[in-house]
């Protein structure tokens, strides 16, 4: 299977502007790239790549006066395999966990451990230790939120999405770490892009996602409790304790943006030869489906009754 992905983001700022981004696939999955363009910017600047203290690939640039546009275009082949599934997999006791996982166990910037103990362990505490535990907090975090765009708050943290009841799919993320963690289960926030493939009808389109890694027996192992079902096609970008450790873009002055536009779909092969699809999709001003705004409402009304 081969998969388009992309992006064009447009950064407007009244003088030279350090940035870099966290938008280049994961240094792990370089190798299935088959064509890429990019990442091109207009006006040329130099652009260095490093690596961050979590492994992740980082691109490090200066935003000129005016502001610069920067795109990215690529086909990846992928293997068409959902999300792997291992009931049997079991959680790790804390004293015999790698030294690198122990990171992940803490509370950090939006996931909020201290606060959610109680809860945890009441919800989840007389459930088997390992996969059972965590798709019960999948559950839980699924049936709790509800998601919209409209729900949208860019610092809001486990704690607020979970007695706000909403969110979008950052949210869902950062409450299902921040339970896991709780539970003695190292967790990891991931984002990524993750188009639609083998779903239909679906209300919401994706294009830019964020999920979730557990470590069980000896391997990190991939939770999505927004979609709460194996997914095809995730193309991680980078991971971090949670948001905060990876943002898309990240610049070091005032800025203005101006554009964010990301596309994820399947392709017949890997030449860049064809315009890419959803180009139209943009994370500056999201789409907006009747039908979702539908389905929240309703979803809402049963609620309360």
């Amino acid at each position: 299977m081969f998969i388009r992905l992309g992006y064009e983001i447009g950064i407007s700022c009244s003088q030279p502007t350090p940035m870099m981004t966290f938008l280049s696939v994961d240094r792990a999955r370089r190798h299935d790239i088959v064509s890429e363009r990019g990442p091109i910017s207009d006006p040329v600047v130099k652009m260095g790549e490093v690596t961050d203290p979590f492994g992740n690939v980082c691109m490090r640039m200066v935003i000129p006066a005016g502001g610069l546009r920067l795109s990215y275009d690529a086909v990846i082949k992928d293997s068409g395999r959902p999300d792997q599934v291992n009931r049997g997999a079991q959680a790790v006791p804390v004293e015999k966990l790698p030294p690198e996982c122990l990171q992940y166990l803490s509370a950090s910037r939006y996931c909020e451990t201290d606060r959610f103990g109680a809860l945890a362990w009441r919800l989840f505490g007389e459930m088997e230790p390992g996969w059972a535990r965590v798709q019960a907090i999948c559950d839980y975090v699924h049936q709790r939120l509800t998601f919209s765009y409209g729900y949208t708050a860019t610092l809001r943290t486990a704690m607020e999405a979970h007695e706000e009841r909403a969110g979008v799919c950052r949210d869902y993320a950062h409450l299902a770490v921040t339970l896991c963690r709780c539970m003695n289960m190292p967790a990891r926030y991931v984002n990524g892009y993750m188009s639609d493939i083998g779903v239909t009808d679906n209300p919401a389109p994706m294009d830019f996602n964020a999920w979730f890694e557990v470590f069980l027996d000896d391997r990190w192992y991939t939770f999505d409790a927004r979609h709460n079902i194996p997914r095809i096609g995730r193309i991680a970008v980078a991971r971090g304790r949670d948001a905060a450790d990876i943002p898309l873009i990240q610049t070091f002055g005032k800025h203005e943006l101006t554009t964010f536009k990301v596309w994820t779909s399947t392709e017949a092969d890997g030449a860049l030869t064809k315009p890419h699809s959803r180009a139209d999709v943009s994370l500056v001003t999201p789409w907006f489906s009747e039908r979702w705004s539908r389905l929240v409402q309703q979803r809402e009304h049963e609620r309360e009754h």
